[in-house]
């Protein structure tokens, strides 16, 4: 794990996409990563989307979606958090978040993300 991981990959024509380790822990307490592709309006950088992501690694490697967050779209959504001390997990957004990560990383697979990382993509 290395908790100043800062990627940013260019692959015109579509958004830079940005994978980012996270300063705190998940709502798990495991490493978190954030994703997202930046545009830009009015001088603002706007995530389009931004998802979060717990790092697991019982059964293997794996990613786990806590949040999700549309700036164009002005939604921000949090399923699963601690609230007051307690574990909470919103069900139904969940498997929203989950089935909305598994066709970005198809298309993120379809747009070729991974063939435009270089070195040069490593920030930090």
């Amino acid at each position: 794990w290395h908790p100043g991981l800062y990627l940013k990959i260019d692959n015109p024509p579509y958004m830079e996409l940005v994978i980012e380790a996270m300063d705190e822990s998940g709502p798990c307490g495991l490493p978190a990563i954030s994703v997202a592709h930046y545009g830009e309006q009015n001088g603002d950088a706007m995530r389009d989307p931004e998802m979060c992501f717990e790092l697991g690694f019982a059964g293997g490697p794996h990613l786990t979606a806590f949040y999700y967050r549309n700036d164009y779209a002005g939604i921000e959504q949090w399923s699963r958090f601690i609230h007051e001390g307690m574990y909470a997990f919103h069900t139904q957004l969940h498997r929203e978040h989950e089935r909305f990560a598994a066709l970005w990383d198809k298309n993120l697979k379809a747009q070729r993300f991974a063939e435009a990382f270089t070195d040069k993509c490593i920030r930090g």
